[in-house]
C-alpha cells in the first residue's frame, strides 16, 4: 500500500471512499493519536501478559479466583454507575453489522438496544470501518432513510433502539492507519471515531456514548479501557461518567474476575453480558492441548451444561451484587423456511430466553428482527412493568473454580456430521468474510466470527487428541471445498484453503483466525457486498 493522505502524525493508508473526508478529518485523527500515544505501550504489555498466562495453562496451571483481589470481591458497598439515559431497561438487545439497511432494521426492530458490532459481526475492510462510522453519524442525525434501486424504502421509526458500539478488540490493528509506520490499535480507532464525532451528537439527543467491550481477559484490561475513557472525556471536555460500557464475559480468565472488571470501570460500568460463543471458543483454546477438555459437537453443548450454568449464574450474581445490568446470550436462530421450521425456531429461542429470565437476567440478545417479539414477551412475563430485575441478587448462587472448567461431565464424542458440519461452517464463512461480510446466515443461524472460531478450534482439538481420523478430516475438507466451489464458482477458494490449513489444521493453534486472515488476505482489499 501506499500513503494516500497525511494527516499530523497519522497517515492513512486506506483506499479513499464516497464521504470517507466526512469520518477521517484532521481533528478526529489527532484525537486517535492522542489516544494511540497514550495506551499503545500499555496495550502492548497486556497482549504479552495474555501470551504468558496461555503458556501457563496450557502447561497444567489450575485458574482460581485471585487471592489479591480478594478484598474487592469481600467489599459490601461499592456498586456501579446508575443506569444512563437509555439503558435502564434493557430487555431485548439487537446486534448486527453497521451497514445501512441492517441498521435501519435494527433501530426500528422494537428492541431496546441496538449493538453496533465493528468486531465479530463485520468483515474489517476499510470500506466497511468507515461506512460504518457514516450509518452511526447519519442514524444519530436521522439521515438514514434511503430507497434501494429496487424500489425498497428503509425509514427511521419515532422511537429508535439506543446505540451501543462494539470496537474491536485489543489483539487487532487496523493497518490502514498508521503512525511511524506502526499500525493503530483497532480498538481505538473504532472507538476514536465514534466518540469524536458522535459522544456530543448522543448527549445533546438524550442518550449518551455508549459502548460494548469485547474479549477483555481479566481486570488490567478493563482498567486500561476505563483510562482510555476518563482521557477521552477529558480531551473533549464530556463529563467523566459519561461513557457507559457493558463488558463481554467471553473469555473464560475474565469469568474468574467479574467483580473485579466491574470495580474497574465502575463509574463507567452498564454491567455484563454473557457471550456464551466466544466463552466456549475461549475454553476450548486455552486447553486445546489438554485430552480431559476435549468437547462433543458444538450443537450437543448446551447452555444447560454444568460448566456453561456455573458460568451464567455466577454472571447474574456478581451484577446484581453491585447494582450493574446482566445481558443474556445470543440467539442466533433465523426464522424462515415452512411454518413448521419458523415454529420451532421460536420456541428454542423462547425456552432459551424463559431459562435467562428465570435465572435473573435483565435482558438478552437477539440477532434478527424477527426474534424481538418472543424475546420481549418472556421477559414481560417475568420484568412486567419493572425495567430490570436488579433487586435479584441471586445470594443462593455459589460457584467454585471447579465448576467454572468441569468440561469432562459434558458427555460426547464428536460424531461424522458434527465434524463435516464444522468443517463446512468454517470453510463457508471464511469465504464470506474474505468478501467482505462478517454475518452470514447458515443453515438457518446467524453465524459470525465467534462461531466459526469454535468450529475450526474444535477441529483442531479433535485433531491433536486423535478423537477423529486426519485422514477423514482432510478428505471431508476437499469435500466441503468442491462444494463451496460448485455452490459459489466466486469463492475465493485458494485464499480459504490456505487460511483454514493455517488456523485448523497446523500443528500450533494460532489464537484467532480473523488476525491471521486480515495480515495475509484482507489489508488494502475493498469489500464485496454479496
Amino acid at each position: 500500500m501506499t500513503t494516500l493522505v497525511t494527516t499530523g502524525r497519522v497517515q492513512v493508508l486506506g483506499v479513499p471512499g464516497d464521504r470517507h473526508e466526512e469520518v477521517l478529518t484532521p481533528e478526529a485523527l489527532d484525537f486517535i493519536a492522542r489516544l494511540d500515544a497514550a495506551f499503545t505501550a500499555r496495550r502492548f504489555d497486556l497482549l504479552t501478559e495474555r501470551r504468558r498466562r496461555s503458556a501457563l495453562l496450557r502447561g497444567g496451571t489450575p485458574l482460581d479466583f485471585s487471592r489479591a483481589t480478594k478484598p474487592i470481591r469481600s467489599d459490601p458497598d461499592w456498586r456501579v454507575a446508575r443506569p444512563a439515559p437509555g439503558l435502564t431497561d434493557r430487555r431485548v438487545e439487537i446486534t448486527g453489522p453497521p451497514q445501512r439497511s441492517m441498521a435501519v432494521n435494527a433501530l426500528n426492530s422494537g428492541a431496546q438496544v441496538w449493538m453496533a458490532d465493528f468486531e465479530d459481526a463485520t468483515s474489517p475492510t476499510w470500506e466497511n470501518i468507515v461506512q460504518g462510522q457514516l450509518t452511526l453519524i447519519d442514524a444519530i442525525d436521522r439521515r438514514i432513510d434511503f430507497t434501494t434501486t429496487s424500489g425498497k424504502e428503509y425509514r427511521l421509526t419515532d422511537r429508535p433502539a439506543t446505540i451501543m458500539v462494539r470496537p474491536r478488540g485489543w489483539h487487532l490493528t487496523e493497518k490502514h492507519l498508521v503512525i511511524d509506520d506502526r499500525p493503530v490499535p483497532a480498538a481505538l480507532v473504532d472507538f476514536g471515531l465514534y466518540f469524536f464525532h458522535c459522544a456530543r451528537r448522543q448527549i445533546d439527543a438524550g442518550s449518551g456514548p455508549y459502548f460494548y467491550l469485547p474479549k477483555l481477559e481479566n481486570r488490567y484490561e478493563a482498567r486500561l479501557w476505563n483510562d482510555v475513557f476518563l482521557l477521552a472525556q477529558d480531551l473533549l471536555d464530556i463529563p467523566r461518567g459519561t461513557i457507559r460500557a457493558t463488558v463481554l464475559i467471553e473469555t473464560i480468565t475474565a469469568a474468574f474476575e467479574m467483580e473485579e472488571i466491574l470495580y474497574e470501570l465502575r463509574e463507567h460500568s452498564a454491567g455484563l453480558n454473557a457471550g456464551r460463543w466466544d466463552y466456549l471458543f475461549s475454553l476450548i483454546k486455552n486447553f486445546a492441548h489438554r485430552p480431559d477438555f476435549v468437547l462433543p459437537d458444538r450443537s450437543t453443548v448446551t447452555m444447560t451444561a454444568p460448566f456453561l450454568r456455573a458460568y451464567t449464574e455466577l454472571l447474574v450474581r456478581t451484577c446484581h451484587k453491585r447494582g450493574a445490568h446482566a445481558i443474556g446470550g445470543m440467539a442466533a436462530q433465523i426464522p424462515g423456511g415452512s411454518p413448521e421450521a419458523v415454529e420451532a425456531a421460536l420456541a428454542k429461542v423462547r425456552l432459551d430466553k424463559e431459562r435467562e429470565a428465570e435465572d435473573g437476567f435483565d435482558g438478552s440478545w437477539v440477532a434478527h428482527p424477527g426474534l424481538v417479539p418472543v424475546c420481549r414477551t418472556v421477559f414481560d412475563e417475568v420484568l412486567g412493568d419493572r425495567p430490570h430485575q436488579l433487586e435479584r441478587t441471586r445470594d443462593d448462587v455459589h460457584v467454585t473454580a471447579e465448576e467454572l472448567v468441569a468440561v469432562r461431565r459434558t458427555a460426547g464424542r464428536p460424531t461424522p456430521e458434527g465434524v463435516r458440519d464444522n468443517i463446512a461452517i468454517t470453510l463457508r464463512y471464511y469465504d464470506a468474510w474474505l468478501n467482505g461480510q462478517g454475518a452470514v446466515a447458515l443453515n438457518g443461524l446467524m453465524e459470525d466470527a465467534a462461531t466459526a472460531e469454535i468450529a475450526r478450534v474444535q477441529i483442531w482439538q479433535w485433531l491433536k487428541h486423535r478423537t477423529v481420523d486426519r485422514a477423514s478430516v482432510e478428505r471431508l475438507f476437499e469435500e466441503e471445498l468442491a462444494t463451496l466451489g460448485a455452490t459459489y464458482p466466486w469463492a475465493r477458494l485458494d485464499q480459504v484453503r490456505d487460511l483454514f490449513e493455517r488456523t485448523a489444521l497446523a500443528k500450533e493453534l494460532p489464537a484467532f483466525f480473523t488476525t491471521e486472515a486480515y495480515a495475509r488476505h484482507l489489508v488494502g482489499r475493498p469489500a464485496v457486498q454479496a
